[in-house]
Order: structure tokens, then sequence, then C-alpha cells
């Protein structure tokens, strides 16, 4: 069973389709990082998944990196959702999507999980991005 995923940032400027292969369920993950909390971030991929991200007014986005500098969460600048975040491993871009984002999903198909990467070494960090986060990330500007 495939199913897509759309989502999208309040106002509809950073929007996207997830393709996620697999089980209903869709685990996600609840960052306890103080930018997370106070965003609402809980994040999710599907390693088997491509990710399709359209940014209608790419002008009117911005990317925000902190600490180690290996991701973006990529910030609508009209309404201030982070929808996403990307992470570029080896010369590959890599995502995970904000389950609250998420349009017309069923919030009890969620299991949402607390988690803390604080002591996380970047090395493995990276590792665990490449493993666990979507690895066909499509970036498209315009409307189209």
């Amino acid at each position: 069973m495939t199913q897509t995923l759309r989502g999208s940032c309040h106002c509809g400027n950073v929007s996207y389709s997830l393709t996620w292969p697999g089980v209903s369920q869709i685990a996600a993950r609840r960052c306890g990082c103080t930018f997370c909390t106070k965003h609402g971030g809980i994040w999710t991929s599907n390693p088997s998944g491509a990710l399709v991200v359209r940014l209608a007014h790419a002008a009117q986005v911005s990317c925000y990196s902190f600490e180690t500098g290996t991701a973006e969460f990529v910030v609508c600048a009209r309404c201030g959702v982070p929808p996403l975040v990307t992470s570029r491993i080896a010369g590959r871009l890599y995502a995970v999507v904000n389950a609250n984002t998420f349009d017309g999903i069923d919030p009890a198909s969620l299991t949402i999980s607390p988690a803390s990467f604080a002591d996380e070494a970047v090395d493995d960090r990276l590792a665990r991005r490449q493993r666990g986060w979507i690895p066909d990330v499509t970036i498209e500007e315009g409307t189209s």
C-alpha cells in the first residue's frame, strides 16, 4: 500500500506531497529542542518515500540553521510555519516533514514519541539522517 500525504504551511506558500509506501500508521518524533518546542515541530519521514516541495513565492521562504549547521529549517516568512527540515549529506538532499502541517490526516494515525538529539555527535547525527530521513527530495519554485 502506498499513500500520498499532502501538507503545507498555514498560508500555503510552502506545500508538499510525500509518497509514503508501507504501513498506514505514521511514526513521528516530538523534538525537545527549543526551536521545535516553540514552533510545534513533530517530525516524520519515510526512508522509502519521495518528497516534492513547492515554493509558491521562494523569496518569502527563509532557511534557519543552528547548533551544528547540518540542517536547515524551511520556514515560510509569510506565516512563520516550518513545514520541513533539510540536510545535505554527501551531495544528496534529505528531509523530514512536520506532521503538524499535514492536510487531512487523522491524528489517530500518528504515533508520537519524544526525541532528543542534544548529545548526539555530528557524524552519528548525519548517519541517522541518511538511514531514516526521506532521501528523494525535489524542491520546485513557482505556483505551477
